[in-house]
């Protein structure tokens, strides 16, 4: 009996070019890879930058993050879409 060789992992082109940021790409890494406490505080810290920039700039912060999220998402659906 013959035994299948392991499949290679796919990598994404996105992960690889985030990973390599120099701030951002430790923090991705981190989110990814690391424990689930990680995650948890990605989503704290985001929503307290969210809330800083409103405080700061007021509603057109609150327009730029939902564009940037309008964005985000179009960019999501066209990936789920090209498998």
């Amino acid at each position: 009996m013959t035994t299948m060789p392991d499949a290679p992992q796919q990598r994404w082109i996105t992960r690889h070019v985030t990973y390599r940021l120099p701030i951002i790409g430790r923090m991705a890494r981190e989110v990814v890879d690391g424990p689930v406490d990680n995650a948890f505080a990605a989503i704290l810290g985001i929503v307290a930058a969210v809330a800083s920039a409103v405080f700061l700039f007021g509603y057109p912060a609150l327009i730029f993050v939902g564009l940037a999220a309008t964005a985000l998402m179009f960019i999501t659906l066209v990936r789920i879409t090209l498998g």
